[in-house]
């Protein structure tokens, strides 16, 4: 009775021992992930869209880094908010549904190395329509260009490729980004456009209706990595505002700034025009991240740290 009655005590406290186990696994596991918080702005993300990424994580982190649709990213830290935050994008082609943003940190640590936690959150992505078949007309040789032109278009393609290879690895801009000018827009970012008839583009960017010779400003700070002629772009400058965040401007009539310039935000680097394909004076802005066009338009309307 004795041995019987042993081994019942025996058993129950063998199951309260691994019940609590399971408990205290479950709730280590549980405040791992508990406190992480992922943010996004806009709240709703589209196809062609930047957003800004706003994380907390469970305790005090020396580095952020994650992987978001197979780019890298890396985090600031916003002492004032006590978060981390990041820009990055949604492709123009990235289909509706859940992907995940896997984040990577390390753990602050005055006596020893930090601690790696990871924590991965589903973000959903809508689609967005574009405006399609927007007919415009231009000079012949931009749809139909001379062996010349067709020179000139490899050369501009090589120079462009090498300039977009630029990531630099610290963020150059500051606060939220300011239109190059103060206009309406006349066209906007994703339309489908036919020049001439017969050739087919993608618009990648957003233009503001302003006359020949208007003032433009560099929308944040950076640093110019190209600022000359192109065949298609006209007299065209990028800035690199870091961490493969360029912005373009096209058709420009002449230049206000060099490569290798430092440029503030609301500086003036050119007055618009109407040189390369365009069918009159305007000033054509486009952004780019990490390779991936996006909508100019929707950067315009963040408020960023």
């Amino acid at each position: 009775m004795r041995e019987r009655l042993f081994h019942s005590v025996t058993h129950t406290t063998f199951l309260l021992l691994a019940l609590a186990t399971n408990v205290s696994g479950a709730t280590a596991a549980h405040s791992a992930t508990a406190h992480w918080t992922v943010v996004t702005q806009p709240a709703r993300l589209v196809n062609g869209a930047p957003v800004l990424f706003r994380v907390t994580a469970p305790k005090p982190v020396r580095t952020l880094s994650a992987n978001w649709l197979g780019h890298e990213i890396a985090f600031s830290f916003d002492a004032d908010h006590k978060s981390w935050f990041a820009l990055a994008g949604v492709s123009l082609e990235t289909k509706p549904g859940a992907y995940p943003i896997d984040l990577h940190a390390e753990t602050s640590s005055a006596t020893s190395a930090g601690q790696a936690i990871s924590f991965e959150k589903q973000i959903r992505v809508q689609h967005q329509s574009y405006p399609r078949h927007v007919v415009l007309t231009v000079p012949g040789r931009y749809t139909a260009p001379s062996p010349e032109d067709l020179h000139q278009i490899e050369q501009d393609k090589e120079t462009k490729a090498e300039a977009f290879k630029t990531l630099s690895p610290e963020r150059e801009w500051k606060g939220s980004f300011a239109a190059p000018v103060t206009a309406e827009i006349s066209d906007v970012f994703g339309a489908e456009r036919v020049f001439n008839g017969s050739v087919q583009s993608t618009h990648f960017g957003l233009d503001f209706r302003v006359p020949g010779g208007t003032s433009v400003a560099a929308v944040n700070s950076g640093r110019v990595i190209l600022a000359r002629p192109l065949f298609y772009e006209g007299n065209f400058v990028v800035i690199d505002h870091g961490q493969g965040l360029l912005t373009l401007y096209l058709h420009l009539s002449s230049f206000l700034v060099k490569e290798g310039d430092d440029v503030s935000k609301g500086q003036p680097i050119g007055l618009s025009g109407g040189t390369g394909r365009a069918t009159g004076p305007h000033l054509h802005l486009a952004l780019r991240w990490q390779g991936v066009y996006l909508d100019p338009q929707a950067l315009l309307k963040l408020n960023l740290p």
